[in-house]
């Protein structure tokens, strides 16, 4: 995977030729290499073949969904994926970021805020070879390779969800606010009133982290405020 934003592969996965040459035009210019698809089977076999830095997927495809070209890919692929979607409901928004979608922009779009996102994207998939390593109880984060250990097993989280546990965990025992959060994890264009966004991925972190997740002992939320991360309490 190529780790820096210019020269970037983005496969863009959408079944309207103008679209993908608005898309393809725009994105090279900004330095990125594109590759095209025009349906979810394409898609899913050019995620495989060109292994990809980042992936523009259209939920409207003819063959198959987008959510199920999304499942498909998440299988074995942790690439930032950024969902286009005709649809601004937030059920439908909240569907795509539960599937593993890293996030969204709603058509029509703007190429500015796509770019920006796609940038922001890329930098929290991107690798920092000098990061060291942080240990809270039983969690063990290698941020150099991106390595998450609990009890010495290795969890599998997407970038975002790794994303937002760095945060945490380079400020474990204090709060972290929402604003702080949102602003961090997703960039400036997303503020308290996208408190969704934490709530989907702190709940799949304490599935993924967490014993008793009625219960948790990892990621406590202050209400109202934001998060903690606290070390787990070992075991009787």
């Amino acid at each position: 995977m190529n780790n820096n934003e210019t020269g970037a592969r983005i496969l863009v996965v959408d079944d309207e030729p103008q679209i993908r040459k608005l898309l393809k035009v725009s994105l090279q210019a900004h330095q990125f290499a594109v590759h095209e698809a025009s349906t979810g089977l394409e898609g899913v076999q050019q995620a495989s073949l060109v292994r990809p830095d980042l992936i523009v997927l259209d939920l409207g495809l003819p063959d198959m969904t987008g959510m199920e070209v999304l499942a498909r890919i998440r299988e074995w692929s942790e690439a930032p994926i950024v969902v286009l979607t005709a649809k601004d409901g937030e059920d439908d928004k909240i569907t795509a970021l539960e599937g593993g979608a890293d996030d969204y922009v709603t058509k029509p779009f703007g190429m500015r805020e796509l770019v920006a996102r796609i940038r922001v994207a890329l930098r929290h998939a991107a690798k920092s070879a000098n990061e060291p390593v942080l240990r809270i109880g039983e969690l063990t984060l290698d941020l150099a390779r991106r390595i998450v250990e609990l009890r010495g097993e290795r969890v599998k989280l997407t970038p975002t969800e790794y994303d937002l546990l760095k945060i945490l965990a380079s400020n474990a025992g204090k709060v972290v606010t929402q604003r702080q959060l949102l602003q961090q994890v997703w960039g400036g264009h997303h503020n308290e009133s996208d408190s969704h966004y934490l709530r989907i991925y702190i709940g799949h972190l304490r599935k993924k982290l967490e014993e008793d997740t009625t219960q948790p002992k990892f990621i406590v939320t202050e209400p109202g405020i934001g998060y903690r991360l606290l070390a787990a309490e070992p075991e009787e």
